[in-house]
């Protein structure tokens, strides 16, 4: 038997779903998966069929030890004109959580290791093939119509992608307050 797919920690953000909802389905291909808006944690993180008592245990410590927080999306932006993405006013609460969540488990890097900047973001749209750029300008100028949003995180979301690709909740850990 191969390795399962790898688990994801997000900070859900349903406040956004309005706004982001189908453009996300038509333009982040993980979207129509289940999905939903979120800034990332913490992906990849450990294989699905891994995931045991004592990870979900240390996974619950980590997140214990950071309280709840405000967040506030008031801004779109770009990762190299191929991702359009709304950035959080305040990225210290989810980058403060991510590397917490690094240094409890090494072995899985945010992204692999791959970026120097985590920059925490909730994803929209990526540009693809047969994807006009300016379909993603009219997108944008919509989102920026529709901002702020803003709401509380009050826990973080394990996902679990399944045997063909569809995610969905296992569990959640509560902040502290």
């Amino acid at each position: 038997m191969g390795l399962s797919p790898p688990s994801a920690l997000l900070v859900t953000v349903g406040e956004a779903e309005p706004l982001v909802g189908g453009h996300r389905v038509r333009f982040d291909p993980v979207a129509d998966r289940g999905v939903p808006a979120h800034v990332t944690a913490l992906y990849p993180f450990v294989p699905r069929d891994d995931l045991d008592e004592s990870w979900l245990g240390r996974v619950a410590a980590v997140v214990g030890e950071h309280a709840a927080f405000d967040y506030r999306f008031s801004s779109t932006a770009w990762f190299d004109r191929d991702v359009l993405y709304l950035a959080p006013d305040d990225p210290a609460p989810f980058a403060a959580l991510t590397r917490a969540l690094e240094r409890e488990f090494p072995d899985y890097p945010p992204y692999q290791g791959r970026y120097a900047d985590l920059a925490p973001h909730l994803t929209v749209a990526h540009s693809a093939d047969g994807v006009d750029d300016a379909d993603l300008h009219a997108i944008e100028a919509e989102l920026r119509s529709g901002l702020p949003i803003a709401g509380r995180a009050e826990h973080l979301t394990l996902l679990t992608e399944d045997d063909v690709g569809l995610w969905s909740v296992r569990c959640r850990f509560a902040f502290a307050g």
